[in-house]
């Protein structure tokens, strides 16, 4: 397969002119950490974006960052540490679902929506991005949104943009609304809960005024007990008041241990990678969104299916390990999900599987007219990333 690498956007306006003139599908990378996400694409040619580096705005009074498609996530996060702040919806890093080595760009991050566990109250990437410049199928680059919260135009196309997993376009530039680093933070450790009373636990937590920041529940692995998980941050004298005040809040639930802050941010790291608290790498993971209080009972319904779980966001979020032989559970897990009134997403799984079922949520005709249209209306041709989200 041949790969373009193009400096600039005139470049990756060239690619796809051409690419579509031929008809010749492409798939859009950039510095490939999240390889495994989405249905396995057949294509022609590989557009990376890896050379479309550097930050090109950071306005700290303004809260506000851009940077091109292919500058890394730690480099946009270096920078603003520097000036105290930090990109809020804490990015999913995906390296360890996917076994990838590559650094995360700020492209794989907008095409994908990836969202950390900070999400729960901060807001998904989705949220926090006001501004791309994207080109689209019909080799234009077309600007949407702006560069400051109070001067933004186009912001329902950015939304679009944002976990549209390339197809409606290349991401080129993305900018960012930023807010302040915590001084510090906390987590709180219930130990021992079953799943029902751990998320119950989770959403006493967040029913509370003291703005948690982080809340999961990691069941029994390996003989270590259940953890039931949730971070503060802030000052110091604001994080020492609401620990204590929400660990008696919690009584009712178990004494909570506290960690400190950096034990705090280890934790934080290994739940927002996911695969390393799942168990075997072979094995098929799954994304199950769902009401928090119906978690439990999905997961209970799955029965053997569900090798290993955890869940987040207060537990509307559930990672969910599989066999993956056959279609990886899809059959099975799929309908409970839906009878919860919740969607699942197959993130990990041979290419042959990925291949075979539906990866995304399937969606309701209607929706499936409108997603149609709007890709066509982008992406005339048809050449970006053609399959990734659905057959073909």
């Amino acid at each position: 397969m041949e790969t373009v690498s193009p400096f600039d956007e005139a470049g990756i306006e060239a690619t796809i002119r051409e690419a579509a003139e031929a008809g010749t599908p492409i798939v859009v990378r950039g510095a490939g950490s999240r390889s495994g996400l989405g249905r396995p694409v057949q294509a022609a040619i590989t557009l990376s974006t890896e050379r479309l580096t550097g930050v090109t705005l950071l306005e700290p009074s303004e809260l506000v960052v851009s940077a091109k498609a292919g500058t890394t996530v730690a480099e946009v996060e270096a920078e603003l540490a520097r000036v105290g702040q930090r990109l809020a919806f804490e990015p999913l890093d995906h390296r360890a679902l996917y076994g990838t080595t590559a650094e995360p760009t700020v492209g794989g991050l907008v095409a994908t929506n990836a969202s950390g566990p900070r999400r729960v109250i901060a807001g998904a990437a989705r949220d926090a991005l006001i501004g791309v410049r994207l080109t689209t199928g019909r080799a234009e680059t077309i600007r949407s949104g702006g560069r400051v919260m109070k001067n933004v135009t186009g912001y329902d196309l950015v939304k679009f943009a944002c976990g549209s997993h390339g197809v409606l376009g290349v991401v080129t530039e993305a900018t960012f609304k930023t807010l302040p680093i915590a001084e510090t933070e906390a987590t709180l450790v219930l130990e021992g809960l079953d799943d029902a009373h751990g998320v119950a636990a989770l959403c006493a937590g967040m029913g509370t005024p003291f703005e948690v920041s982080g809340a999961a529940h990691l069941p029994a692995l390996n003989g270590a007990p259940s953890r039931t998980c949730l971070r503060l941050e802030n000052f110091e004298s604001q994080v020492a008041y609401r620990a204590g005040q929400l660990a008696a809040r919690l009584k009712g639930f178990g004494t909570a241990s506290r960690l400190d802050a950096e034990a705090s941010r280890t934790l934080w790291r290994e739940i927002g990678a996911a695969a390393s608290l799942l168990g075997a790498p072979e094995r098929a993971v799954w994304r199950v969104s769902v009401a928090p209080t119906r978690g439990p009972g999905v997961v209970a319904r799955l029965g053997p299916l569900a090798e290993a779980h955890i869940y987040d966001w207060s537990g509307g979020l559930i990672w969910v390990a599989t066999s993956a032989e056959g279609d990886a559970g899809a059959s099975t897990l799929r309908p409970i999900v839906r009878e919860a009134r919740g969607h699942a997403t197959l993130m990990r799984a041979p290419d042959a599987v990925r291949a075979a079922v539906d990866v995304f949520e399937p969606e309701a005709p209607a929706l499936a007219r409108l997603t149609a249209g709007l890709r066509a209306s982008f992406d005339p041709a048809g050449v970006l990333n053609l399959g990734r989200m659905h057959a073909r």
